[in-house]
Parts: structure tokens; sequence; C-alpha cells
């Protein structure tokens, strides 16, 4: 979708000023925060790109009014009022009210190290043959979805070479809606500088795009 999360090539927020030795978390709710998303993927029901979904479908200005794990703990909220999970009395009060929600399983405290070094694997065998090899020309699609999409805005409309087939794998934008896994061909596209940013981009930089193959067309 577009809104304040895509914020690849884009102009006046001001220069990034990365943190020296900034640590992974800056305060204890923030590794709650975390964990609680995680952990409740297995109750929830959800997976990753639902969960990416549910933090970035919000107005610009609150994302951007934000800290990453403010979105995330929003973005928890979200996925659990969906499924009524938690109620809006329990969110304010910051403890549950009445009995706990019959869920169909739980992630145990022994199961995580095993649950984290496993992760989620994405690609999936198929009997289809990738439309685009290495080497081709392709042109990213000016798509602009209201739903979740993996696609950078900045992209959409320029022709990149295709330098890698990845595979073939879930689709987000239909995973994110419940919609099934639709696994699809996935490639890393390269795209010149000034193919992206006219020419008084840097013709020294490329920029490299895993983009499903929904995503492209022939350049």
């Amino acid at each position: 979708m577009n809104g304040g999360q895509d914020l690849g090539g884009a102009q006046g927020h001001g220069p990034v000023r990365p943190e020296p030795n900034e640590p992974v978390f800056h305060a204890e709710w923030e590794k709650r925060a975390f964990a609680l998303t995680l952990a409740m993927g297995a109750p929830g029901g959800w997976n990753i790109d639902m969960s990416r979904f549910a933090r970035e479908n919000r107005a610009p200005g609150e994302y951007l009014s934000m800290t990453y794990y403010q979105i995330w703990l929003a973005g928890l909220e979200k996925l659990l009022a969906e499924r009524d999970l938690v109620s809006p009395e329990e969110v304010a009060a910051g403890h549950p009210i009445g009995a706990p929600k019959a869920v169909p399983r739980t992630l145990s405290a022994a199961d995580v190290a095993k649950v984290l070094y496993r992760g989620g694997p994405t690609e999936r065998e198929t009997n289809t043959a990738p439309r685009f090899a290495a080497g081709d020309r392709v042109r990213a699609k000016n798509i602009h979805p209201a739903t979740h999409t993996r696609l950078p805005r900045y992209v959409r409309g320029h022709a990149g070479t295709v330098e890698r087939v990845l595979g073939c794998h879930v689709f987000p934008d239909s995973n994110s809606l419940g919609l099934g896994e639709n696994p699809q061909w996935l490639y890393t596209v390269r795209f010149d500088g000034r193919e992206l940013w006219g020419p008084e981009g840097d013709p020294s930089v490329t920029v490299s795009v895993d983009a499903w193959e929904p995503y492209l067309e022939p350049a």
C-alpha cells in the first residue's frame, strides 16, 4: 500500500543519522512488544505478512509520529482486536479482564529457541517456469494497491535488469489478506540511479530490489 512506511527514495525527511553503537532495544517495554508479537502469532493465527500489514496500515501522520516499537505495539493491538483476543477495556487497563479467550495453540517458553532457529522459510515447490531470466530487462509495474505489497513505490514504472532468479516464494500481497500463499517466482532486479532519479542521479549508484513476478513486465 502507499503509506507512511514507504519512505524509500523520498525526499523532505531530513538526513539519516545512525546512532553510534545503537542497542537492539532502547527500553524493556520494546523487548516485550517484540516478543509478544512473535509469541502471539501462534494463538492468533496470523503470518508475517499479516503482521507487517497491521503495522503499516495506519494514517501517515500517525505512522510517522511513532517510534519503531510503538508501531509494533499498535500493530499487535490491531491483530489482537481483529481476532477478539483482547477488548478495548483490557488494552486500556493493561491487564486481562475476565476469563481468557480460548486459543488453538500457544508458544511455550521451552519451544521459543527452536521456533526462532527454524524461522519461517517462504520458498515453495512449483511446477511453473519463471517468466524471466538473469539478464532480462524488466519494468516494475506502476501499481498502487490499497493493501500490502512489497514493491517499493520509488521503483514503480522504472526499468531494471534481472540479476538473479530466487525461486518460488509465498506472495505477500495475498498472504497478508489471508487469501493463501499463492507462491510466485521471485527475482532480484537491479535499477540504475539515473533511471530512478533522473539525470541528476549519481551514475555510480545502483539499487537492487527483490520483486515477485506479478510486479514485473518486460521492458
